[in-house]
């Protein structure tokens, strides 16, 4: 009797214990079940999904909608986030707060040559670069050698033909962001660079620069053959040219060369008959702007 007894006690054993293992299995599937229903719920909160975007620009691709986001003011030139101490923009909270990071550390680098101090090492460092004349990076199709990254960056946009700037008004493409950012102030109007000489305001702020050498008379900009100095840096670029006999400025109609890019506009309306500068008095139009004013001393002496 007490062996049948103890074959009914195993059973029963044995029955809780698989109960209690199939109990277990199920209430694991349970949890498995929850977890994956939370893991959607998450996944469609937050917007994840395996869907990719794509740049209609570039056809960069990108896992996340946000990331597109952020990618496309490549393009756009678009600057969200503004610094409220000096007013710069940006495109990114990150840079803003790198920024903001920087303009409140000491500038403890200082220049040993001018003065000029700087918040990081780098900064002095690629500063430095004004008074030696180093240019360590050098570009790998024309040789011509820059003492930043970012400008040998920018410089190869050049060869490459290369615009990833884009206006969404006009639909003009630029190389460089700073470009569309000032190119916009066309569509605006605004003009947030004034003068603090005379007041006179810029859409621009290297055209502001180059306005204030008026008043300074500064030529910062010395010929290395002549000793002649210049205003802009463009001016000194287009006097070499009388040295060298270079004339990069080709029309494309006639094959005829110039050593100014202004030159060449000038000569193209010969061709297609523009005339833009016009008599506020007469009405009378003219191809070039110093035509014009020599006409206006027509009226003067009448």
């Amino acid at each position: 009797m007490s062996s049948v007894s103890s074959n009914i006690d195993i059973r029963e054993i044995k029955k809780k214990y698989l109960g209690r293992i199939k109990y277990i299995l199920k209430e694991e599937k349970k949890q498995k079940i929850m977890e994956n229903e939370l893991c959607e719920s998450y996944s469609k909160r937050i917007g994840f999904s395996e869907e990719i975007f794509h740049c209609d620009i570039c056809n960069m691709t990108f896992p996340e909608k946000d990331d597109l986001t952020t990618h496309k003011r490549i393009h756009t030139g678009e600057k969200p986030y503004h610094c409220d101490i000096c007013g710069k923009s940006f495109a990114h909270v990150t840079t803003l707060n790198n920024h903001i990071h920087i303009r409140s550390l000491e500038k403890q680098y200082q220049c040993d040559n001018c003065g000029k101090s700087f918040s990081r090492a780098i900064t002095l460092t690629n500063h430095k670069r004004i008074h030696t004349g180093e240019k360590p990076y050098h570009c790998d199709v024309c040789g011509k050698s820059f003492s930043g990254a970012a400008n040998l960056s920018k410089h190869k946009r050049i060869h490459t033909g290369e615009k990833p700037y884009h206006c969404d008004i006009c639909g003009k493409s630029f190389s460089e962001t700073n470009k569309l950012t000032s190119h916009m102030h066309i569509h605006t109007g605004e003009k947030p660079y004034p003068c603090e000489i005379c007041g006179k305001s810029f859409s621009d702020p290297g055209n502001l620069t180059k306005h204030k050498h008026i008043h300074t008379g500064e030529k910062p900009y010395d010929c290395d053959i002549c000793g002649k100095s210049f205003f802009q840096r463009r001016q000194l670029t287009e006097h070499k040219y009388i040295h060298t006999g270079e004339k990069p400025c080709h029309c494309e109609i006639c094959g005829k060369s110039f050593t100014r890019n202004g030159s060449l506009t000038n000569h193209i309306r010969l061709h297609t008959g523009e005339k833009p500068f016009h008599c506020d008095i007469c009405g009378k139009s003219f191809c070039q702007r110093s035509h014009l004013t020599r006409h206006l001393f027509v009226h003067t002496e009448e």
